[in-house]
């Protein structure tokens, strides 16, 4: 902080293990990282390496290596796991995992079509050597889950070993916990809330209004993720009451 300023809410210092903040690298460069860092890398926790991206963005270890040497985590976007498992190229995943020494890892089905034991088994087989974040909710806007099966599949692939449980939204904020509007279902989520542990779930939360819903119901220490490189800093704003749409949340 570079004032002096009553009444913020408490915001633990990293490694955190609530109120996480999720950056999505969407193909930033060298110097783009380099410059993120020095402004925003000590208010991020995860950085993903969106859906393929890692695949085609050139200098990827160096910046891996940037982001690790800055304490944040980073990871590849379960659309790359998902290509690799449609391949039946698992073992060459993990290859690369050990490859560019990344420690977390995200399983997702949000493309594919696999069953939930199948899922559970490679969150099995992957938290013995790396921290799973496991993805609920498919990019698919005409398929609608229930509920209750949200909350099924959440718990499931915790008890499996998932570090945390991403709750889908794809980049867009239009899918799985959105409406194709990018309002919240507000119903979905508190129900969600009544048998999952909010510290336990990340929420992809890419639209402003979408990070304001949740830190207004969930408080500033909510997980949140998707959020695009320049929006970190107006994003821990909102967290801390420093702008309009939480100006009032933390004053007496």
């Amino acid at each position: 902080m570079n004032f002096n300023i009553t009444h913020l809410p408490n915001r633990a210092s990293k490694p955190r293990k609530n109120g996480l903040t999720m950056m999505m690298d969407k193909g930033l460069s060298i110097r783009q990282v380099e410059d993120f860092i020095e402004t925003a890398g000590h208010l991020t926790d995860l950085v993903k390496f969106g859906f393929g991206t890692s695949i085609i963005s050139t200098n990827l270890e160096q910046k891996i290596k940037l982001y690790q040497r800055a304490d944040i985590s980073v990871y590849f976007g379960g659309t790359l796991f998902e290509a690799y498992i449609a391949r039946d190229m698992f073992d060459d995943y993990e290859r690369i995992l050990d490859k560019y020494n990344i420690d977390t890892v995200e399983v997702s089905d949000g493309s594919i079509e696999i069953s939930h034991v199948e899922k559970c088994n490679y969150i099995k087989s992957l938290c013995k050597n790396f921290r799973v974040l496991s993805e609920v909710g498919s990019k698919d806007a005409n398929k609608l889950i229930p509920p209750y099966k949200w909350i099924e599949l959440m718990q499931n692939e915790i008890d499996s070993g998932s570090w945390k449980v991403i709750a889908e939204a794809r980049e867009g904020g239009n899918v799985g916990i959105y409406r194709g509007s990018g309002e919240v279902r507000s119903d979905l989520i508190e129900e969600i809330l009544t048998k999952i542990d909010n510290d336990n779930i990340i929420w992809e939360s890419p639209l402003k209004n979408q990070q304001v819903w949740f830190i207004k119901l969930m408080g500033s220490n909510v997980n949140l993720g998707n959020i695009a490189h320049n929006e970190v800093i107006p994003l821990e704003c909102l967290r801390l009451g420093l702008r309009g749409d939480t100006f009032f949340d933390h004053l007496p």
